[in-house]
């Protein structure tokens, strides 16, 4: 993941830890699931909002020239919203009406319901397409923006993450970057177990994806 600026990783380790304790007490609190996926993706988010990463503006969150971030694997969205929290998109206070009855902030993110979600996550495989339409629209429009798009690799078992994938290197969508929570399990178990996705690293490439991977293989980049 490329900084923008020199960033303090004690900082990061710090807003991921933040993450994952709201996210226990949002999950405790409500009697839900879906801890480990949230669980995962946590220094990712906290690298992408607490890094100096995308371009946002919270104060603003619908600034036309922002980055956009999109969660594909909507079930891990209690990481998501405790990391909006924390940027200060809005009050922590609001984090405990995560799934509980009469709310609308439920146990998959849903476009509309807080500032600064991008897209609605429920559906395995829907982000990446997404993802793409933004990324081309943004390019048609001379904007600025960049699109982040976070997945699960159990979802890189869609082939609607194919079909993007695709008409992503088809187009040349530099502006669009995809992340790969390489965390080897879905809800069933091992993923390799259920549908094995890899190589994931040759399948991006062969669609003209420039490829990054972390020096723990738990996330790989694609953009």
């Amino acid at each position: 993941m490329n900084f923008k600026n020199e960033v303090d990783m004690t900082v990061l380790k710090d807003k991921a830890r933040q993450i994952r304790l709201l996210v226990l007490d949002m999950i405790y609190r409500a009697k839900t699931s879906h801890i480990g996926t949230a669980f995962s993706c946590a220094d990712i988010l906290a690298a992408l909002y607490f890094g100096n990463v995308m371009n946002i503006q919270p104060e603003s969150p619908s600034w036309p020239e922002r980055d956009r971030f999109i969660l594909s694997k909507g079930h891990g969205c209690s990481a998501f919203y405790a990391a909006l929290a924390l940027k200060g998109y809005f009050p922590l206070e609001i984090l405990g009406q995560f799934s509980q009855d009469g709310s609308n902030i439920s146990c998959h993110s849903t476009l509309g319901v807080l500032p600064g979600i991008e897209a609605t996550g429920g559906s395995g495989g829907h982000g990446l397409s997404i993802g793409a339409g933004m990324a081309l629209a943004a390019k048609l429009d001379s904007r600025s923006s960049q699109i982040f798009v976070l997945t699960g690799d159990g979802e890189c078992q869609e082939g609607s993450i194919w079909e993007a994938a695709m008409f992503a290197g088809q187009h040349q969508l530099n502006n669009l970057t995809l992340i790969v929570d390489n965390n080897q399990l879905q809800i069933l178990g091992k993923t390799r177990e259920i549908i094995n996705p890899e190589p994931l690293l040759d399948k991006f490439n062969a669609f003209n994806w420039q490829i990054k991977q972390n020096k723990y293989q738990e996330s790989r980049f694609f953009s």
